[in-house]
């Protein structure tokens, strides 16, 4: 009789530092040469792979949009077609170069938080008043930057 198997014991901080490393392990084994532009009829073929859909959040595209490598080209994903699939600028912005298992966990997260947001539970309004300090933080850093600012 086999044992049952016993749940991950590694804390969630643990696994997020393993991905982090494998992921940081990738890119540094793997440079490679600049990048270049892709033709409008590359572009093309690319949004008609996914029937014009971001491929991260399966919304409908309009307008611009990025062509998001699927395997990372930090961590030696190739620069051709085939390794490329359509994304919201803002989908692929917050995707960064994470590992799928990373981006997976990402959104679990996310979508936890949100779910406690909502219920308005202590750790909720926790997670909703840091959240909100960082995007302001962030947004006057962005303004600062946009402004010439260096203060």
């Amino acid at each position: 009789m086999s044992k049952p198997q016993s749940p991950n014991t590694d804390s969630l901080r643990e696994q997020v530092q393993a991905l982090r490393r494998l992921r940081e392990q990738g890119k540094s084994a793997n440079r490679r040469p600049r990048r270049h532009r892709l033709t409008a009829a590359a572009r093309a073929a690319i949004l008609r792979r996914t029937g014009g859909r971001c491929h991260i959040c399966g919304g409908e595209i309009h307008g611009a949009w990025d062509a998001d490598h699927v395997f990372a080209h930090s961590a030696g994903g190739e620069h051709a077609v085939e390794n490329f699939l359509p994304a919201h600028r803002t989908c692929n912005n917050y995707r960064w170069d994470y590992l799928p298992a990373e981006f997976e966990l990402v959104l679990k997260l996310g979508v936890w938080a949100r779910t406690r947001i909502e219920r308005g539970s202590l750790v909720g309004r926790e997670i909703e008043k840091q959240f909100m300090a960082y995007e302001a933080s962030r947004m006057r850093r962005r303004k600062g930057a946009a402004s010439g600012d260096r203060a």
